[in-house]
């Protein structure tokens, strides 16, 4: 069985993510385009989703992307995503999350593939997790779902 051109360019993208020194899409085109993969920005964002991958902090506290098996488990203290909230407030339009350093996108992550209903959409950074209801009367039912799943 022949694989792909995108297969082949995901399997590239996979090996480049292991390296933890690409910290934006356009490196990662630049580094996929040295390899005679000629992608957009688009085109990386799309890969990106489909293989799974995070951005996370490496040990210099640069931001980069990696795969998540690839990230080190938290340490033996912390045991449910709970233990990694530090806040959770709204301001009648949007709730936002904070989070031990790192740790956001494995938040956003949960409360994505919980599909709630009542949630549009995530966006994580580093320690901050914005959360877009589907409508804003219902952010206090939101905001229980999201707190009943992280307990």
């Amino acid at each position: 069985m022949a694989v792909t051109e995108s297969q082949a360019r995901l399997s590239a993208l996979r090996r480049l993510l292991t390296q933890e020194k690409l910290s934006t899409q356009d490196e990662l085109r630049e580094e996929l385009s040295s390899l005679d993969f000629e992608v957009t920005q688009s085109t990386i964002s799309r890969d990106l989703r489909r293989i799974g991958a995070v951005k996370a902090t490496d040990f210099s506290g640069r931001t980069v992307y990696r795969m998540p098996s690839d990230i080190e488990a938290p340490a033996p203290s912390v045991t449910r995503l709970a233990d990694m909230i530090t806040d959770i407030r709204d301001n009648g339009a949007l709730i936002v999350i904070r989070t031990t350093p790192g740790s956001a996108s494995l938040v956003a992550r949960h409360i994505d593939q919980s599909r709630f209903s009542k949630v549009l959409g995530t966006l994580a950074g580093d320690d901050t997790v914005f959360v877009a209801p589907a409508n804003v009367r219902y952010i206090s039912q939101t905001l229980e779902q999201i707190n009943a799943s992280l307990s």
